[in-house]
């Protein structure tokens, strides 16, 4: 009985990871590579959540969920080679195991914008963890007002999603802008930063309901046009995806505030955020 206990126990354990298997890999850049996934018993996720993902014998690392949240069947995230994990998460090909631990985190309220006008703005990476948002709302069209997307990167080669991009531009029913901050030779469209999109883009502010997601500068700045522009502070709604190690508020890492980010967060309204990204040390 006494075996039995302390294998229920580690069977209960939060922290022991479940067994994920890749079944495909995609390649998006020289650095950015989604995975898609299978794990035995995985129901599902809300857009804006994570998982953490362990590479055995190299570490865990939180990666927010990318894929279709109507999709049960598939785990998908998209990765940049940045650190050791996270390099060894993207040399994974189909057929390898991985650890795998969630989903955890509050997601993006897409429920709170229905009737409402929708801005989806990205920076970078930060386009993987609103796409499951841009999903729900493609197949829930008729539930929301206008509907745009901006997305910014540093050039033309960092550019995620790109088939997907040209397809939702093609609808007549979606605005699409992408800018990069330096253009190429190859490059014909917007040039600069995200948030000068946010000035011709076609939306009510007094009935929109903003999703921002990218580096912390990016998002203050897009928060602040997003007022500017009339947007109550309390529709515009910010992912902060940073220095989660354990998922459950044990560690302290990702202490911002009064909030844990991986319980209370990663998605939390500007009100909230706005004088936490004020200062400094936080």
């Amino acid at each position: 009985m006494a075996l039995e206990s302390q294998l229920e126990d580690r069977v209960l354990d939060p922290m022991v990871p479940s067994i994920a298997r890749v079944t495909a890999r995609r390649e998006e850049t020289a650095d950015v590579v989604t995975l898609e996934m299978e794990a035995e018993g995985w129901v599902g996720f809300e857009p804006g959540q994570f998982n953490m993902l362990s590479v055995f014998g190299v570490g865990e690392v939180p990666i927010s969920m990318s894929g279709d949240p109507s999709d049960a069947s598939k785990i998908i995230h998209t990765v940049r080679a940045v650190g050791a994990v996270s390099r060894a998460l993207a040399r994974l090909t189909p057929g390898a195991v991985l650890g795998l631990r969630g989903p955890y985190g509050t997601g993006w309220p897409v429920g709170l914008a229905e009737g409402r006008d929708v801005i989806v703005a990205a920076g970078g990476l930060g386009l993987a963890p609103v796409r499951p948002i841009i999903y729900q709302l493609m197949a829930e069209r008729h539930r929301f007002g206008k509907v745009t997307l901006l997305y910014g990167t540093r050039g033309p080669g960092d550019i995620l999603f790109r088939e997907e991009l040209a397809e939702w531009r093609s609808r007549l029913d979606v605005g699409v802008e992408v800018t990069v901050d330096h253009a190429d030779h190859t490059w014909h469209g917007h040039v600069g930063v995200v948030t000068r999109l946010l000035r011709s883009a076609d939306f009510d502010p007094e009935k929109v309901t903003a999703f921002v997601c990218g580096p912390e500068i990016m998002m203050r700045f897009m928060a602040n046009e997003l007022g500017d522009a009339g947007c109550p502070a309390q529709d515009i709604y910010l992912s902060m995806e940073r220095n989660m190690k354990c998922a459950i508020g044990l560690c302290g890492h990702c202490q911002l505030g009064p909030a844990f980010v991986c319980k209370d967060g990663p998605v939390f309204d500007w009100p909230y955020l706005k004088p936490l990204m004020a200062v400094k040390e936080l």
